[in-house]
Formats: structure tokens, sequence, C-alpha cells
């Protein structure tokens, strides 16, 4: 007898961006937010999870990465920390250095490839300032940025590099506010206009037999300054867009 499938499982991981106010006594919630949308795309039917935490740092995630990542031994693991790393230095005096973050985070990664070895895909930290005064925590920001796009290459993860598409996004809608009403948490509007990386966004990678290579991520439209990209439809189109970047 031929051993069973292994049925597919695509875990979303990070901070409150991810968890987006998910119900955490359902372990299947996904509420809304990017995962939800692009859960909601996925050919197939694979296992979706949202495991992310509001508020949560590296150090929290390291607490909880067992029972929260290595258990459900995903074959895509999409993951977003940084920014509460760098918003606690400045609400609370809670400093937490860019060099030893990026340890942690290369140490969370090391176990994960040990454990189960899933297809990664790693999104930069960002921050869309909406105040003066969040324009210095760009200083502490940026070298996780950087950070992150350097353990993307250590581990042929795909990037997504959000910081700059969300701050071209604002500067396109000519309202910060649009995109971040916080400057942290994307709005509705940021959502459906931040493309993914291309069509790799798969578990089983570019090289699904039958299936073409994926081609070059194509350019999204972003928002005439000034109007909210639902006005005329392009938030429909942006959405269809970010979706169809997971599609393997």
């Amino acid at each position: 007898m031929p051993p069973a499938a292994t049925a597919t499982t695509v875990l979303f991981q990070g901070d409150s961006i991810t968890d987006a106010g998910r119900d955490r006594t359902r372990p299947d919630h996904l509420v809304h937010g990017y995962a939800a949308m692009v859960a909601a795309a996925l050919p197939g039917t694979p296992t979706v999870l949202n495991r992310g935490i509001a508020g949560d740092r590296i150090t929290d995630l390291r607490a909880r990465w067992d029972e929260d990542t290595l258990a459900h031994r995903p074959q895509l693991l999409s993951l977003l920390i940084g920014v509460n790393d760098t918003w606690r230095r400045y609400d609370s005096g809670r400093p937490s250095p860019a060099d030893a973050w990026e340890h942690e985070y290369r140490a969370l990664l090391a176990r994960l490839h040990t454990h189960c070895a899933p297809r990664l895909v790693l999104i930069e930290p960002f921050l869309v300032p909406v105040t003066p005064a969040q324009w210095t925590w760009r200083e502490d920001l940026d070298p996780r940025i950087h950070a992150v796009r350097r353990l993307a290459a250590e581990h042929d993860a795909l990037l997504l590099a959000a910081d700059g598409l969300l701050n071209q996004a604002a500067r396109t809608a000519g309202d910060p506010t649009l995109i971040a009403g916080d400057g942290v948490h994307p709005t509705p509007s940021a959502t459906a206009c931040s493309p993914t990386p291309g069509s790799t966004w798969s578990p089983t990678g570019p090289d699904t037999p039958g299936r073409p290579p994926p081609a070059p991520g194509r350019a999204v439209r972003l928002p005439v300054r000034g109007r909210r990209p639902e006005a005329d439809g392009e938030g429909r189109a942006c959405r269809a867009g970010w979706c169809a970047h997971y599609s393997p």
C-alpha cells in the first residue's frame, strides 16, 4: 500500500500584524489581514495556521517557537517580526540591540531547518512614519531590515521587502495614514496594495512537476495620490495580485 499523502501546512508567524485580532481559542481562526486573504486564494486544501501574537518581540517568539512553530512542521513558513523590538525602545525604554536580535533570529531559523526544513518567506519589519518622532525610529529599525535581508540570502528564503513597498505606497497615496494609521499596522488599503514575491510562495516551490517556472513578479498598481485604493477598483486589482503570488 503506498504511503498516505502528507497534508500541506502553511504557517503564518509573527506579531500583531500577522495576528490581526484572531481568536486564539480557535486554532484554525485566521480572522482578517494578509494571512486570511492569502489563505482564501491558495489552491488545493492546505492547512493554514495563523500563530501571530500581538506585541511579540524576538524573545517572545523564541519562548514559544517549539509549540507554535516547530510542532506544526510546516511546509511553508511566513515570518514577520521586529517592529516591536524597535517600538519598545521608544515607548518603554526597553532596547533590543540589533546584533543580538539578528543572532536570535538566525538561531530560530537554524533550529527550524534542523527540525523540518520548510520553504521560507521572510518579511521585512516595516514602519511608515506618521509623526515626526517616528522618523527617529529608523535608526533602530533599519539595521533589523538589513538583518532580515542577510538572513533571507543565507537561508535561500523568499524576501518580501515590505518597508520600501509600503513607504512607496504612502508617498503615492499622499497620506501615510492611508497605509498605516499609526505608522505600524497596515490599513486594508496597504494590505491590498502590497505585492508579495512571485508565485514561488508555494509549499512545493517553483519546480512542481507539470507547472511552468514562475513568471517574474508583476508590478502592482498603487493608489493615485490622495485617493483610497478601493475608490475605483484598484484595491480589488491589488488584492488579486497579492493572492496570485502565493499560487504554485
